[in-house]
């Protein structure tokens, strides 16, 4: 429910209270003033909460006030996969650090950036633009259900999800 402006009726855009001194780490880790937050529940709150702009910026926002928050890779770690079925129409399920469960499709696809330094950095789509890293060891599970895929003349191996096939790396000749 959005709130409205008492004079016209409007809806009132929350009020900005800029950088909230939060932060969310490589690891998955959130913190306020650089000190951990201990309870769970308090941080499957804030995500509820999480949204990323158009800029790629990170916001906690409620109907009344929003505040900037750091994140240093993505706000969610991929930290388990589970395979229900086989074949094309296997789904990929899984479940993130805080719980959350994915299952990958054409709405939440898994990426892969290749980066020069540290190798492979893949992802999943959660939900509203946010992601979450995968992490090694779910990676590395997923690697081994991967298969080679013919995608415009060129060997690719990836893995399949409800029927979305999901590049992971090009095979080299």
């Amino acid at each position: 429910m959005a709130l409205k402006d008492n004079v016209s009726g409007a809806p009132r855009l929350p009020v900005d209270c800029g950088d909230l001194n939060m932060r969310i780490g490589r690891d998955g880790t959130w913190y306020h003033h650089n000190s951990p937050i201990g309870r769970l529940s308090l941080v499957k709150l804030f995500a509820t909460v999480l949204r990323r702009d158009e800029r790629g910026k990170f916001w906690l926002v409620t109907p009344a006030e929003r505040g900037r928050i750091e994140v240093e890779d993505a706000p969610f770690v991929a930290v388990e996969l589970d395979v229900r079925g086989g074949g094309r129409g296997q789904e990929l399920v899984f479940r993130t650090n805080l719980d959350e469960i994915v299952i990958a499709d054409r709405e939440h696809p898994v990426r892969v950036e290749n980066r020069i330094e540290g190798g492979p950095h893949p992802y999943l789509a959660v939900r509203n633009g946010l992601e979450a890293r995968l992490a090694r060891p779910v990676f590395y599970r997923l690697v081994e259900l991967g298969c080679e895929e013919r995608i415009g003349g060129a060997a690719v191996f990836g893995a399949w999800s409800k029927e979305a096939f999901f590049p992971l790396g090009t095979i080299e000749p």
